[in-house]
């Protein structure tokens, strides 16, 4: 199905269920917006060429979504450096990156959890481009445990475990943060783009996933506020939000191969190739948000902001 058709039968939906609760006046409004959404989304500026020879910085790029970035910028000629924790995946990532096509890659081992390491990251990139155009926001996890450990069992009731709620607000929304400020100069001389990878939980709050609702509000509104402050102030610096689903990464595979049920839900997870690409257009493209899956991200988002009552509902009597 095209996303023109997409956005079509998504306004039709609407529509429907507005007749239903609010009435036709509603309903029309309703179908008026989804569908005028639906005519912009079908357009697509993506040139391929706009990324060669391209300078970007790519955080949390040992494993993930991180990594198959790093890999697709590096097929379009782009020159990358990645950051993570992990030196020696880095190291990996790095000749891979060169071997598909990379015009340079290199690589700062660090925890965007700490203030220096972040400097750092920002100063190698000015070293060894002299300028940057990409910033792309992707690490994840926590210096106290796995992220994916108990991942959306407990309540906040059950498990308050504010030192772990302040680590990953720390790494994963100050980090975010503290790049962004760091990068803006540098950003702001090439007419650079700041690409946040966020999800759904970003819109719409679910029960047990307290924590990463907590940052990915965070950034939200965050990087909403700085995308309108910078086009105030006439800096031409892009801020594309990333709304992606679920998305077939290894830690995702790792954790849902164990179960019948779980293997179930891989075969619904997004490829994280197409997922990496998504990213990349959507930043080259200033996009202000891309939706991938939008079929899922967009239609969720949406319910949740029209019938907000109705998503909670639904979400209470949802099994984690």
């Amino acid at each position: 199905m095209s996303r023109l058709a997409w956005g079509s039968g998504l306004a039709a939906a609407v529509a429907a269920v507005g007749i239903g609760i609010f009435g036709q006046n509603y309903a029309l409004a309703s179908l008026a917006a989804v569908v005028g959404f639906g005519v912009y989304w079908s357009k697509d500026d993506f040139d391929p060429e706009k990324i060669r020879g391209a300078t970007v910085v790519i955080t949390g790029c040992s494993t993930g979504i991180g990594e198959e970035v790093a890999y697709q910028y590096a097929r379009l000629g782009a020159k990358i450096l990645i950051t993570a924790r992990r030196e020696n995946r880095l190291k990996e990532v790095v000749a891979k990156a060169k071997s598909l096509g990379a015009q340079e890659a290199h690589y700062v081992a660090g925890d965007m959890g700490k203030a220096e390491d972040c400097e750092r990251t920002i100063q190698t990139a000015k070293e060894k481009f002299g300028r940057l155009d990409y910033l792309v926001l992707n690490h994840g996890g926590s210096s106290i445990k796995s992220v994916h450990e108990d991942f959306g069992e407990k309540s906040w009731d059950e498990d308050p475990d504010m030192d772990f709620l302040e680590d990953v607000v720390n790494i994963n929304l100050i980090g975010y943060i503290r790049m962004a400020t760091l990068a803006l100069p540098l950003l702001k001389e090439s007419s650079g783009h700041i690409v946040v990878v966020s999800g759904p939980l970003g819109k719409v709050p679910v029960p047990n996933l307290h924590w990463e609702a907590t940052v990915k509000f965070g950034l939200d509104g965050f990087f909403s506020c700085l995308r309108l402050e910078l086009l105030r102030a006439k800096q031409d610096v892009s801020v594309t939000l990333a709304i992606l689903g679920f998305t077939k990464t290894p830690a995702v595979i790792e954790r849902l191969e164990k179960t019948e049920k779980g293997r179930k839900r891989l075969k619904r997870a997004t490829p994280i190739d197409q997922t990496a690409l998504a990213i990349i257009r959507g930043g080259a493209s200033r996009a202000r948000e891309i939706y991938f899956p939008a079929s899922f991200c967009w239609t969720v988002v949406t319910i949740g902001a029209i019938f907000p009552s109705l998503l909670d509902k639904m979400f209470v009597k949802m099994e984690m």
